[in-house]
């Protein structure tokens, strides 16, 4: 992102936050075969409460190859200065649907967009009309921050950046991360 756009959100008393970036197509690989794993609906209740695991792929929410291990895609948001700290997942807690209100979600130091990240759902595409108000401004400041920087965004997920002209675009690297 080029200095002129980070200074922009700075100047407006935000900051991004990085969700996810490099992942190595086996980790890819990984998530594909949770998402195969029609059993294991452990994590439903939060990130896809209203869909059937079985379309995961059908419906676009789960691909078996993946921007993020060309190193060109990243998941990120948007958070207010001074940012506060969160506190970690605990298996086993409750889950709250991601499109339940911010206030009933698992906590995240982000501004509300309308749906938690990662949220399996047609209100987590980028403009879905629903989205109106504050979360969709804020969505929109990510977005015009991305796009001046030069990423492209996924319409089915907010949160979801590619960068333009990207280096290797047939490329899915798989060099691990410790």
């Amino acid at each position: 992102m080029c200095i002129r756009d980070r200074r922009g959100l700075l100047r407006q008393g935000y900051s991004l936050k990085v969700y996810d970036c490099y992942r190595p197509q086996r980790a890819v690989n990984d998530f594909v075969a949770w998402a195969k794993d029609l059993g294991d609906v452990r994590m439903k209740g939060e990130f896809y409460p209203r869909v059937e695991k079985s379309r995961l792929f059908e419906d676009g929410y789960i691909a078996a190859k993946s921007g993020h291990s060309r190193g060109s895609t990243m998941d990120l948001t948007i958070v207010r200065l001074p940012a506060r700290p969160t506190r970690p997942y605990v298996p086993g807690e409750p889950l709250v649907p991601c499109w339940a209100p911010k206030a009933e979600r698992f906590p995240d130091n982000s501004v509300d967009m309308g749906t938690g990240f990662d949220c399996f759902d047609t209100l987590s595409h980028t403009l879905d009309p629903r989205v109106t108000g504050v979360q969709r401004a804020n969505r929109l400041l990510l977005k015009s921050a991305m796009e001046r920087a030069g990423f492209v965004n996924l319409a089915e997920e907010w949160w979801h950046y590619t960068l333009r002209g990207e280096p290797y675009p047939d490329t899915y690297f798989d060099f691990p991360v410790r």
